[in-house]
């Protein structure tokens, strides 16, 4: 949510950064239900001064048998009453047409991020890693001959339709060794604090967060009310809503390993072979909440997170900064992590990670004490993948791909597989 106070001191900054994200000027409409819905809230205030004054004179009225004086009196107080009903409702009203303008209106970008229309405006920040050699033609991930009998799409069909998977035996474990390992770096190398939160949310997180209302198409709704999450950057975000928390205790990182689903709306065509596009996935998302001063130094360090993962895992990847066209709603700044897919022959997205400023905290009314004192000011918030559970078992699984069918894994996790180092080309772990 924007700050509306801000919009009135420089309407014409907030319509440049409008423009930066290809919108047009909204400043014009926003002021002017601004000023409508305070005139209203000044008449109010004025009508209820008089209502208060006449309702003391009423009595003195009566009590003086200035019987006249008595009805006009009351008259006026009656008057002052409907007035105030009407001029409240329409205060109300122009609260909720202001709101409802501004909460579809997407964070504004910081000055440092390229202007751009689409990815092709995006900018490499740095590589790391060279894609490996081979000595033999790289295939996709569902096409190696030791997981494509693992990697069942036709019983997920039948049993869900499109864009479902289920894992069997070696890749299954793979999958759940990756996830585990993910967690045990962020919580005792970066210092994250891991949680099991809820799939199921209300109304009030996904709006918090940015979901609601613009995107409920992009997220699956039950029957009874519920939300099923995008991903645990809705709940992990929303432990701070409502609060007003100690300043001397931030920043507050997070990290959660959960079942995450998206209806994929607008991606018809895109991605439709593989587990690289799927309604139902698995992510370890990192969500931290900062003081204002503090959030873009938090955004680097979560992106390091992030990428330190995949160089524990030793896959190749590029971190570039998204431009103002690419960046997701709630966004001021985001950094996306590629991974090489060898398969493809290309780097494909894996982790998101952006810093929000206040433009959730607003939304949910998070805010913070100052240590030192002083009024509560609103929380930064910042949210990232760490990684994108399905993804990366795809690209364990390409780049470490053999001409026999086999796939060699990294050496990192070979613990949390009880030692085994490879799947085989018959698909057993050993």
């Amino acid at each position: 949510m924007h700050d509306i106070r801000a919009i009135r001191e420089n309407p014409a900054a907030f319509d440049a950064a409008l423009a930066r994200r290809g919108l047009e000027a909204q400043s014009n409409l926003i002021l002017r239900l601004d000023q409508d819905r305070r005139a209203a809230i000044a008449e109010a205030e004025t009508a209820r001064a008089a209502q208060n004054a006449a309702s003391k004179e009423v009595g003195a009225a009566k009590a003086r048998g200035d019987d006249a004086e008595f009805e006009r009196l009351r008259a006026l107080v009656a008057e002052k009453k409907a007035d105030i009903a009407r001029l409240e409702d329409d205060a109300r009203k122009g609260d909720a047409q202001l709101a409802a303008l501004l909460e579809t209106l997407p964070n504004l970008p910081l000055a440092e991020v390229p202007d751009g229309a689409d990815e092709s405006g995006n900018v490499e920040l740095r590589r790391w890693g060279n894609p490996r050699a081979f000595d033999f033609e790289p295939v996709e991930h569902f096409e190696i001959g030791g997981v494509a009998p693992q990697m069942d799409f036709a019983t997920a069909a039948k049993l869900s339709g499109a864009r479902f998977v289920v894992l069997r035996g070696a890749v299954a474990r793979l999958h759940r060794a990756l996830a585990q390992f993910m967690l045990d770096l962020h919580v005792e190398e970066h210092g994250l604090r891991e949680v099991n939160s809820p799939v199921l949310v209300r109304d009030e997180a996904m709006y918090g967060t940015g979901q609601l209302p613009k995107f409920a198409e992009d997220s699956y709704q039950t029957t009874n009310g519920w939300w099923l999450i995008p991903t645990s950057e809705v709940t992990l975000t929303n432990f701070a809503a409502g609060e007003i928390l100690d300043g001397g205790a931030l920043p507050l990182r997070f990290c959660s390993h959960t079942l995450c689903f998206r209806s994929e709306a607008g991606s018809a065509g895109k991605d439709t072979t593989g587990m690289l596009r799927q309604h139902q996935f698995e992510k370890v998302e990192m969500v931290s909440i900062t003081r204002p001063e503090d959030s873009l130094a938090e955004h680097d360090r979560m992106t390091r997170c992030a990428e330190t993962v995949l160089e524990r895992l030793g896959l190749p990847y590029r971190t570039i900064v998204l431009c103002t066209g690419d960046m997701g709603f709630g966004a001021q700044k985001t950094h996306d992590i590629e991974v090489w897919m060898p398969g493809q022959g290309k780097y494909r997205e894996i982790s998101s990670v952006s810093v929000c400023g206040d433009f959730q905290a607003r939304r949910m009314t998070a805010r913070f004490r100052p240590a030192e004192g002083g009024k509560p000011e609103f929380v930064h918030t910042l949210n990232g993948s760490g990684l994108a559970v399905g993804r990366c078992l795809i690209a364990v699984l390409e780049n470490g791909q053999r001409a026999d069918g086999g796939v060699d894994l990294p050496e990192v996790l070979h613990p949390y597989l009880r030692g085994r180092s490879q799947i085989t080309p018959a698909g057993d772990l050993a």
